[in-house]
């Protein structure tokens, strides 16, 4: 049976060579360009890619360029890098289970990224710190550093980010006996994986749903979910989860008391944990492969693989996995009659148990030395251990129902926090809303504001516009008035200088002989005074002046003959008696008689002034 295993572990080492050839091309096309780089922050960032590359495939490798990294980066006093490098390292010792070493570096890192305040990269190593504090029971502080990383992750919007805190936190609550909540944390990252590519992510929530199936003993389900997750870690070269994934696997197959199945998905798990120097997975895949072969009765390699399961785990320091083997391994002794070996681990595991103070935990350990006491005959002891068992045991029962009133509380404070949560939400989105319409209101009144302001600057440009015009038209009627004025004057100058040369013609006329002369000049002088043209320029200037002045006389004194509206015009320019004559060319008692005829047609009394009536027309 040896030689089988053997066979099988050799058959798998090849198909991980063939499938590590696959990824070499990614790594040498990485290599390459590392060699091509000088000494700067750019060959920093690939010795980055080039960590990362081999990490879950060969750690040690993975390590040399983690610790390059940190040289160069101290060459070039680049602080980021240094940094870099540094959770590099500590993630090479926590993938190798070197939990201090791990610690520190992380927290070496920490130091630079607090400095530069980097919160996405300060999540990412409280991240690591508290895988840390998982694999050492405290279930407690890493959940207090998980929840406060979500609460970041969701403010910062990091979706992935958010997806592996949930899966991280699943895990917490399984061991905690949170089933419910595990596995609504686990949906909550499935979700979250749909929207994005991340397929290596998804397995690992793939593979904490297997866990939780095989908690709740639906291990076809938590076979289906382990298978899953195993296809894509292969298909991406993750040798370590793929060795956890196959582990997990073997151990349902071994429940399901199916030997033949759980063996490959084992030996493949010893191979590959091996390879990526992971004690406690090996230690742990190995210890299962002895149960395989127990249970088939091959009892000689079932022991052996037991007792090379206890070595592995007191080599990596990790007092849980040992307890775990020393059980196993004493319950095998139990079942082929031999009690003082199963007692001898038995009682290495109660001293454990006892300084690591989980002893209720582990209450199964003292119904196994129950057995071992029973028989070896010492029913005394074995009635002692056996109460000790029922008593621990009953502890455990109280213990789980206290886990789920607290599970119950904690369901119930996350859906109150979400309602909470959803209510403000709904009140930002009111505020939101509120703040809408007051900025369309503002906008409104803004709008509104700047219409007046441009109504009122288009007002008062109007008003400019018609004080201009109306000053234009003031001062162009001005000086038609000026204009109206001294045409009527000139015209009565002219007048009153023709009647007086008409005059001294005629009185010549009669002291001369020659009378035909001054004849011929008595009458150009009357034809002059007599001309229609005169007075045409003058009702042009006028009418221009005084509008719809005659039209206003004939309207309200259709009788008025035209004789009588030259006159009104005269009258209306306020012009004298004499000048009226002149212009006329009557005598001043033809305008009182000329006035007194128009009052009387007009029928205006003795008491009203002909003027103010004239100049109201």
């Amino acid at each position: 049976m040896k030689t089988q295993s053997q066979i099988l572990v050799i058959l798998f080492c090849f198909i991980a060579s063939f499938v590590n050839a696959q990824n070499d091309k990614k790594l040498d096309s990485l290599s390459n360009v590392y060699r091509s780089l000088n000494n700067d922050t750019t060959k920093v960032r690939i010795l980055g890619d080039l960590y990362n590359a081999t990490l879950y495939n060969d750690v040690e490798k993975a390590k040399t360029f983690a610790l390059e990294r940190i040289s160069l980066s101290k060459k070039l006093n680049f602080e980021d890098g240094l940094a870099a490098g540094y959770y590099d390292l500590g993630g090479y010792y926590k993938n190798t289970f070197t939990n201090d070493s791990a610690r520190f570096y992380f927290n070496k890192a920490l130091e630079i990224y607090k400095k530069h305040d980097n919160v996405k990269k300060i999540v990412s190593i409280n991240y690591s710190n508290a895988i840390l504090e998982m694999e050492v029971g405290n279930y407690d502080k890493a959940l207090d550093i998980t929840n406060s990383n979500i609460e970041i992750r969701k403010a910062l919007k990091d979706t992935l980010g958010l997806a592996i805190e949930y899966v991280f936190r699943s895990g917490i609550n399984e061991n905690k006996g949170r089933f419910k909540l595990a596995y609504e944390d686990v949906l909550s990252a499935l979700k979250l994986y749909d929207q994005l590519d991340e397929p290596i992510r998804k397995a690992d929530a793939f593979n904490s749903l297997g866990s939780l199936e095989a908690i709740s003993k639906n291990h076809e389900n938590s076979i289906a979910y382990g298978k899953q997750a195993l296809e894509i870690y292969k298909e991406h070269n993750d040798k370590l989860f793929e060795a956890l994934t196959s582990n997990a696997i073997g151990q349902s197959y071994i429940t399901l008391e199916k030997s033949e199945e759980a063996k490959p998905y084992l030996i493949n798990s010893i191979a590959l944990s091996k390879e990526m120097k992971a004690l406690v997975l090996e230690g742990a895949a190995t210890r299962n492969l002895g149960r395989v072969y127990m249970a088939e009765g091959n009892t000689s390699e079932g022991l052996s693989l037991l007792e090379k399961a206890i070595e592995i785990h007191r080599a990596s320091e990790r007092p849980i996995a040992l307890i775990r083997s020393l059980a196993y391994a004493s319950d095998a002794y139990n079942n082929i009659e031999r009690p003082n070996d199963a007692m001898a681990h038995l009682n290495e595991a109660i001293g454990m148990i006892a300084s690591e103070n989980q002893t209720s935990q582990w209450h199964n350990l003292y119904e196994g030395r129950s057995k071992s006491w029973e028989i070896l005959g010492n029913y005394k002891n074995a009635l002692e251990d056996h109460k000790t068992f029922q008593v621990l045991k009953d502890s455990v029962f109280n213990k789980e129902k206290v886990q789920q009133i607290e599970e119950l509380k904690t369901i119930y404070e996350t859906e109150k926090k979400e309602q909470q949560i959803a209510l403000q939400e709904k009140e930002i989105t009111v505020l939101e809303q509120d703040a809408k319409i007051s900025n369309l209101q503002k906008l409104l009144l803004a709008g509104l504001l700047l219409l007046s302001l441009i109504g009122f600057y288009g007002i008062r440009q109007k008003l400019k516009r018609n004080n201009l015009e109306k000053e234009m038209v003031d001062a162009e009627l001005a000086f038609k008035k000026k204009e109206l004025t001294t045409h009527a004057l000139h015209l009565a100058k002219k007048n009153e200088v023709l009647e007086d040369l008409k005059q001294k013609a005629e009185h010549l006329k009669e002291s001369e002989t020659s009378k035909g002369g001054y004849q011929q000049l008595i009458r150009t002088i009357n034809f002059d005074l007599q001309d229609d043209n005169n007075w045409k320029n003058f009702s042009r200037y006028f009418e221009e002046v005084h509008k719809d002045f005659n039209s206003n006389v004939k309207e309200r004194f259709p009788d008025v003959t035209s004789n009588e509206l030259r006159l009104l015009a005269l009258l209306k320019m306020n012009l004298s008696s004499k000048e009226i004559a002149n212009i006329l060319n009557i005598s001043q008692e033809g305008i009182k008689k000329a006035r007194y005829r128009l009052r009387k047609k007009l029928n205006i009394s003795s008491e009203e002034s002909l003027q103010d009536i004239v100049v109201s027309l």
